[in-house]
């Protein structure tokens, strides 16, 4: 780790009297005393079932959720007060790929034309043909043909898709990609062929990322370290040898014995280097 970029310190969520908890007028905490950090050019993955509270930390660090408590700073920037003050920078400095790629783009538009809307917001490219050749050069980085370039959403399979989502929340370059449940979509071939691009990106642009996901055989390839949420606590945390190898919290010795065995064609990935 080259310095600290994103911390996050005793983020508490709760959620009062909405939804299915109205009539009883509940208070649910759906994170509680989380804190963790994120190093320059490193990559955290935070694993935990549906309802553990990891999407909706992911969603504060995007500054789509207040939190009730704690505090979420980028470098000397805190978040929430980013979002209010100029919330263009906000969305430069930090990206996100959701699960479904299809759904995440628009898809009355074509690639071309969905690589550069965030070049003309984010950037300032306004010229058409300086953002098409940007675009050319951002289908190459995620390895897609910049024939795509002239395709829609619709056209396109599910992991094209997906790099198509990761083309365009590279084109602002920022220092922090959050990435929830970004390969759970797909097959699990084409999972192989993501993670490690995600790699090789890291290892190209030197971003970070935050990679939520409920599968530790996926997170453990991509992350340095690992937190482990469960009902919206961070049961563990360590370097992902160790939570993988020598598990200290039963939550945790319950996800790795639900791990397959792994695939040998995948790239075991940590910062600056990687094995087969």
């Amino acid at each position: 780790m080259t310095g600290s970029l994103l911390r996050v310190e005793n983020l508490v969520v709760e959620f009062r009297g909405g939804g299915a908890f109205a009539l009883r007028r509940e208070t649910v905490t759906a994170v509680k005393d989380v804190s963790f950090h994120i190093g320059a050019g490193d990559a955290y993955g935070l694993v935990g079932e549906s309802g553990s509270g990891k999407t909706t930390t992911g969603r504060c660090v995007l500054g789509l959720q207040a939190p009730t408590s704690g505090s979420i700073t980028l470098g000397t920037d805190d978040v929430g007060e980013l979002r209010k003050r100029d919330p263009q920078l906000l969305h430069q400095r930090i990206q996100a790929v959701f699960q479904n790629p299809i759904a995440s783009l628009n898809p009355a538009m074509t690639v071309a034309r969905i690589l550069a809307e965030p070049l003309r917001r984010l950037v300032g490219m306004k010229d058409p043909a300086a953002a098409r050749t940007r675009g050319e050069e951002l289908l190459d980085a995620v390895r897609l043909p910049t024939d795509v370039l002239d395709r829609r959403p619709t056209e396109l399979s599910g992991g094209m898709a997906q790099r198509v989502s990761i083309a365009r929340a590279l084109a602002s370059s920022p220092s922090l990609i959050v990435l929830d449940e970004a390969v759970s979509a797909l097959d699990v071939a084409t999972q192989a062929q993501v993670i490690n691009l995600l790699a090789d990106l890291r290892d190209e642009t030197g971003v970070s990322y935050l990679f939520i996901g409920h599968d530790l055989a996926v997170v453990r390839h991509l992350c340095d370290r690992i937190g482990v949420m469960s009902q919206g606590a961070l049961v563990e945390e360590g370097t992902a040898d160790q939570v993988c190898h020598s598990p200290q919290d039963d939550y945790t010795r319950r996800l790795l014995d639900a791990v397959p065995v792994p695939d040998p064609t995948v790239k075991r990935v940590r910062h600056g280097h990687t094995t087969r």
